[in-house]
């Protein structure tokens, strides 16, 4: 039998499941953060290549699954520029995987991912942005679409500037959902076109899609009673839990 088979008979199937209910539930409540958690859980089973893009094919389908919900609140004017302008940024990253070394790229990111949330958690008044406009907008989407090619980081610089410019829970939600959700949508299409999407893959989604909705429909009702400050302290612990985790493989 084939390790589709063997995957659903074996103790593999729970872990499986599992992380995609936890991964499911954090970009529930957050609208991003799958492969913070589900990546972490499903490579004690799976080859980095199949988790990576189970991770990106679950996250995809737990942004559709919310973003009815959050659809009135998407300000198109604004996401536009970013979308674009990410989608530009995607080959760019996906060429840098040549130049740039990948622990040097890890520690550069994950020293911006710790000391970002600290300073935001510790200063009692934090600095809030509002120059640059749409054009600064696009320069941030394309930084994500970068970060997104190189390593599938795409929502860390829109969450960033989406928290500097002091946009509401809804707002910035709807920015950094969106955003992921195109970038990622892209680089899974993307891989389709290549044939990279193996017979395995469609099984173990279809044995993950379960726990993604179910984690994703927790996530998203916890995320309907959290207020904006409550909301944000989330948003930057897992941008530093990331920070954390990628300082710790570049050991």
């Amino acid at each position: 039998m084939g390790k589709p088979v063997e995957i659903f008979v074996t103790s593999a199937a729970p872990i499986v499941l599992g992380g995609a209910f936890l991964g499911g539930f954090v970009s529930g409540l957050t609208g991003f953060g799958t492969a913070l958690t589900a990546l972490g859980i499903w490579l004690h089973v799976l080859p980095p290549a199949l988790a990576s893009t189970l991770t990106a094919c679950c996250s995809v389908a737990s942004q559709l699954q919310t973003l009815p919900a959050i659809w009135p609140t998407i300000d198109r004017a604004r996401v536009w520029p970013m979308l674009v302008a990410g989608l530009a940024g995607v080959p760019v990253g996906t060429a840098l995987l040549v130049w740039v070394a990948p622990d040097v790229f890890r520690v550069s990111v994950g020293v911006l991912l710790l000391g970002f949330p600290a300073f935001m958690l510790l200063t009692r008044h934090p600095p809030r942005i509002t120059w640059g406009g749409r054009i600064a907008d696009a320069a941030v989407g394309f930084g994500g679409g970068v970060l997104g090619g190189f390593a599938g980081l795409s929502g860390v610089l829109p969450i960033i500037w989406a928290t500097l410019r002091g946009w509401g829970k809804d707002d910035r939600r709807a920015v950094f959902q969106v955003f992921n959700l195109v970038i990622l949508g892209a680089a899974v299409l993307a891989r389709l076109a290549s044939g990279l999407l193996s017979r395995d893959l469609l099984w173990l989604f279809l044995l993950a899609l379960p726990g993604t909705f179910a984690g994703s429909w927790l996530g998203f009702a916890a995320y309907r009673r959290l207020s904006d400050r409550r909301f944000r302290d989330i948003v930057l612990g897992l941008l530093a839990f990331s920070g954390a985790s990628l300082l710790w493989a570049a050991k």
